[in-house]
């Protein structure tokens, strides 16, 4: 049976809210708006369908690499929020292509990117206009899955807004076993520019773009942290009494750590939030990750 909204979108007297990929932020996000939505919360995982429920979340199970399993959500929620990975492997981001298969015309959703789309920018400043450049794989599947998202927006009259994510952090998100290992971060000559985002302030992100969006819009959740890598590491070591990691040279370091964590140590770029701020109106909560680490 198909849902019926009014003009606002509303469902049983509240407006209804799908957040396909429920995980750490999309549980902020429910602690955010329950009570005024009525979000649907999809997972994978049958286990994971109380701890929805105790978020205040109704827990659909449903599992995008098996497209027959998604028919049940087309119809849910005239507004979604798309917070799932790509499957690990591949050039194409096949769960993104089945998501938009359901859909119906004239959703509003958020898709939450990565800033690792724009590869190595040299340390340079980038704003939401810097074309794409991804360097390794998973970059090159969430550059798949904007594309084809933007694409389905313009076939089916949706409102998209893409958030894109650098490096999320919170008092529970913190690289405190690889420091408690001693893994060495870069020298600082060969250190790269790196970004950051409180998970509270993702959450928050997202729920600014869900209602202030200008449509087909890109936006940076970053803070105004200025730093490098290897100055990250230091102050999260400091503010848990841990030992600051050594620091080698780009040569010595590639051979100690995995071809994934390489990759992220060599892009270098400090990503502009001030649409984040003119455009949605977000004031962060910790503005810096020294707020944050406090």
């Amino acid at each position: 049976m198909q849902t019926h909204y009014n003009h606002a979108g509303h469902a049983l007297g509240k407006p209804r809210l799908l957040i396909i990929g429920c995980g750490d932020v999309g549980l902020r996000i429910v602690a955010l708006l329950r009570g005024r939505y009525r979000i649907f919360a999809v997972t994978t995982q049958r286990e994971r369908m109380q701890t929805l429920r105790d978020a205040g979340a109704i827990p659909l199970l449903a599992d995008l690499d098996r497209p027959a399993t998604l028919a049940r959500l087309a119809q849910l929620a005239p507004t979604v929020l798309h917070l799932a990975p790509p499957q690990p492997e591949g050039a194409i981001d096949r769960r993104t292509r089945h998501v938009t298969a359901i859909l119906p015309e004239r959703t509003t959703l958020v898709y939450v990117s990565t800033s690792g789309v724009y590869g190595d920018c040299g340390g340079a400043l980038v704003d939401e206009t810097r074309p794409v450049q991804p360097r390794n794989a998973r970059a090159v599947r969430r550059v798949d899955a904007e594309r084809s998202l933007r694409a389905w927006a313009r076939r089916s009259g949706s409102r998209l807004a893409i958030v894109r994510v650098p490096g999320i952090y919170a008092g529970d998100r913190l690289p405190l076993e690889r420091l408690q290992k001693g893994i060495p971060a870069l020298a600082e000559a060969d250190d790269v520019h790196t970004n950051h985002i409180h998970a509270d302030d993702l959450a928050r992100t997202v729920v600014a773009a869900m209602r202030r969006l200008q449509p087909q819009r890109i936006y940076h959740a970053v803070d105004d942290s200025d730093m490098k890598m290897a100055d990250y590491f230091d102050a999260v070591a400091d503010a848990h009494r841990l030992p600051r990691p050594p620091r080698l040279p780009r040569d010595q370091l590639q051979a100690q750590v995995t071809p994934a964590m390489w990759s992220f140590l060599t892009e270098s770029r400090r990503l502009s939030n001030r649409r984040l701020k003119t455009e949605l109106g977000v004031r962060l909560q910790y503005p810096t990750v020294a707020d944050g680490l406090a």
